[in-house]
């Protein structure tokens, strides 16, 4: 199995790269299943139901998120309805939706994990209390599974990983929109990146331009962010599975201009 994950869509400019690049990198890649972080894809905050139909128009089989899903309140009804996008599962149970599913595609099966960190975080709760609740009672038929963990500090998705080593076949760390080159095989056959990165506009400060994002730091007075539209690009990882075994058995960087 091929799973193409790709890193946080950011705006506009991010569904523009997607539109442009997808459709070539599917049949090149050959992939089974595609799979993309949607909650900064409209407006670089939060998802709508316009762009998310516009998404899944694409070709994409499934769709993780974050912090920044509710920040568009349409999606809300959709989120609950739709078992192809999931939020974090350690979120409160009494919000819409769900943080895991299973996906289907090329009659191949694919269980999707959304986790969120908590260091330098908003309150939530344990993510890897949750992580332990959902792969003991809800996969149950040894299909591979893709872990989506929306986490700020490095430690923390590297502890993630090391604790769900050989229990999930990829653990794919997002939210801080720069792509990090540590992708590797961990020794239990788990996948592991720490941060995919961020498609959409690489000119500004992560996803953001530059413009509207310096003030902030030079007043430390609140600043209207505006989406970066410069230096777009597409960052992704490309993860080999064994069908049998359910290990990853290969995980490669995306990093290309549109």
């Amino acid at each position: 199995m091929r799973v193409l994950f790709i890193g946080d869509v950011v705006g506009k400019p991010g569904r523009k790269v997607l539109a442009g690049l997808l459709p070539s990198l599917k049949i090149e890649l050959n992939a089974d299943f595609v799979i993309i972080n949607c909650e900064n894809a409209s407006s670089g905050k939060g998802l709508t139901i316009k762009s998310m139909e516009e998404l899944f128009s694409l070709g994409i089989d499934g769709m993780t998120s974050g912090n920044h899903i509710w920040d568009k309140r349409d999606i809300y009804s959709a989120i609950g309805a739709d078992n192809r996008i999931v939020r974090p599962q350690n979120m409160s149970a009494s919000c819409p939706g769900q943080g895991h599913t299973i996906i289907t595609s090329n009659e191949k099966k694919l269980g999707l994990l959304n986790l969120q960190g908590r260091v330098f975080m908003p309150p939530i709760d344990c993510p890897f209390m949750a992580a332990d609740n959902i792969l003991e009672n809800f996969f149950m038929d040894n299909i591979p599974i893709l872990v989506d963990f929306h986490a700020e500090a490095t430690s923390e998705k590297t502890a993630m990983s090391r604790y769900l080593d050989g229990r999930v076949s990829a653990l794919l760390g997002t939210h801080t929109h720069v792509q990090t080159s540590d992708e590797t095989i961990l020794p239990g056959g788990t996948a592991y990146i720490t941060d995919v990165g961020m498609t959409g506009g690489h000119g500004g400060i992560i996803g953001n331009s530059t413009e509207s994002v310096l003030p902030k730091y030079l007043t430390g007075m609140p600043s209207k962010f505006d989406v970066c539209d410069e230096c777009l690009r597409i960052n992704a990882v490309v993860i080999d599975i064994d069908d049998e075994s359910s290990r990853a058995v290969d995980i490669n960087r995306i990093n290309e201009p549109f």
